[in-house]
């Protein structure tokens, strides 16, 4: 695939869904879409690892994208963040949300959620680039502050 934006717009143009000024959705406007996109990611790299029963798929792409795994993964990226992508991330960790995560503490899931808004606002501005980036570096700093464990 060429541009990186094809897929994007052409489903823009198709579903004939009109753009809007990015600052008009709310942080769990943003955060509903990252949430998503960081699944697809997730869930696409596990699939392109080869073929499992979908069961390991789920537990071990579910323990990816829970919201613990998703706070600790902001927490490592902090000092990485742009100013205009810190804030975004403020805006969903603060904004008021109406349900709770199953399995999370309220702060690690106020965390999960700024980090999907920040995801939500990348894809948007079709920040594809920076979306990858991110989860790289997320990993690395993640990989390097766990204890190596013996098998």
């Amino acid at each position: 695939m060429g541009d990186d934006k094809d897929l994007i717009h052409y489903f823009y143009e198709k579903l004939e869904l009109p753009k809007k000024d990015i600052r008009s959705y709310s942080p769990l406007a943003l955060a509903y879409i990252g949430d998503s996109v960081y699944d697809l990611l997730i869930r696409t790299e596990a699939v392109a690892n080869g073929n499992s029963p979908v069961r390991k798929y789920h537990r071990q792409v579910s323990n990816i994208v829970k919201a613990d795994a998703q706070a600790e993964m902001i927490h490592v990226l902090l000092d990485e963040l742009t100013e205009e992508e810190h804030e975004i991330f403020m805006r969903g960790r603060n904004a008021n949300s109406y349900t709770k995560a199953k399995n999370a503490t309220t702060g690690n899931y106020h965390r999960a959620t700024g980090f999907e808004a920040l995801l939500g606002y990348l894809y948007l501005t079709e920040q594809y680039e920076r979306i990858t980036d991110l989860i790289l570096i997320g990993r690395a700093r993640l990989a390097e502050a766990k204890p190596e464990t013996e098998e």
